[in-house]
């Protein structure tokens, strides 16, 4: 099934049975196996902080596929939602195992905290993913996964000896293979409705002060991640055709381009990979600096939900 398929022969139903069948668990991991020691004090300085935003970059993505789930247009889609929202959090904590590996963590093995623009990312999807529109947040979360995801991955396979972490992260890989082909086509069946209820649901369920929280938080989250994964050594052309596959498999879709959200954020993602567009200038570079100021506890204690991060191989 390709991405090309319409929405409407796409067999969400056999999609659902692929994924329950490639289920994977950190048990299946021989964690202990040679390797760890490839990784050099200096790439262990480069990885630590990167591995760190990126285990709860993958709970941004969780939350957001719960929220999803909730207003799924079929029964089977919130079920595939729902493994999904399991899988980013299962992917977070491998990433967290890894970082155990490399002696990465405090001897308690605590979790290390999230910079102040995922904490806000955070706490804005459990505030606010469940009012959000379906059509806003069913093109945010491709667009994270292409650009993010995507990137993220042929980055650690190139600079990380480590054959674990090879072994992880083809296991992360595959997930995010079914994760952007379901959201794609979920795209295409949205887009198939009515135009009027396209637009409705698009602009009438978004409240000022929630679009307002969207800018401040997101833009500054994916500026920096982008600024970050660049200074580690990720050639640009490799983030541009990461960014430029949602534009491209979007493309493909015979629907997809009447959602209002996927040109919208189709023309922010041209722009975040553009370092010399005023957008970087005279947003994203001011809020990145703006929200640096933010103290960590007027966002108030962690979720409940962030409790479940754990390096321990337990069987999903």
């Amino acid at each position: 099934m390709t991405s090309t398929t319409s929405a409407a022969t796409y067999d969400f139903d056999a999609m659902l049975q692929t994924i329950k069948d490639k289920q994977w668990s950190l048990a299946d991991i021989d964690w202990e196996a040679p390797g760890a020691e490839l990784m050099t004090p200096d790439l262990r300085a480069k990885m630590k902080p990167f591995l760190a935003d990126l285990v709860w970059i993958e709970h941004v993505g969780a939350r957001g596929f719960a929220s999803l789930a909730t207003k799924a247009p079929t029964s089977t889609i919130a079920e595939i939602y729902r493994y999904f929202h399991a899988e980013e959090q299962k992917h977070a904590n491998a990433e967290l195992a890894l970082m155990k590996r490399w002696g990465m963590l405090d001897e308690d093995g605590s979790v290390p905290e999230p910079n102040i623009n995922v904490k806000m990312a955070i706490k804005t999807l459990d505030d606010f993913g469940d009012s959000l529109p379906l059509t806003g947040l069913a093109t945010l979360i491709p667009l994270l996964e292409c650009a993010l995801d995507g990137a993220l991955v042929k980055f650690l396979l190139d600079e990380v000896p480590d054959p674990v972490c090879h072994e992880v992260f083809r296991h992360i890989n595959s997930d995010e293979a079914r994760h952007i082909a379901v959201d794609f086509q979920v795209l295409e069946l949205i887009g198939a409705g009515p135009l009027h209820k396209l637009l409705i649901e698009s602009i009438g369920n978004l409240k000022p002060q929630v679009v307002l929280g969207l800018i401040v938080v997101f833009v500054p989250l994916i500026n920096k991640m982008r600024d970050n994964i660049v200074a580690m050594g990720l050639p640009e052309q490799k983030l541009y055709n990461a960014v430029k596959r949602f534009g491209t498999i979007g493309g493909r879709g015979v629907h997809t381009a009447r959602i209002p959200a996927y040109h919208v954020l189709k023309a922010q993602a041209a722009m975040i990979i553009d370092r010399t567009h005023p957008y970087h200038r005279f947003l994203a570079d001011p809020l990145v600096k703006v929200t640096s100021f933010v103290p960590a506890r007027v966002l108030g204690k962690p979720q409940s939900w962030t409790e479940e991060l754990t390096h321990e191989p337990v069987a999903s």
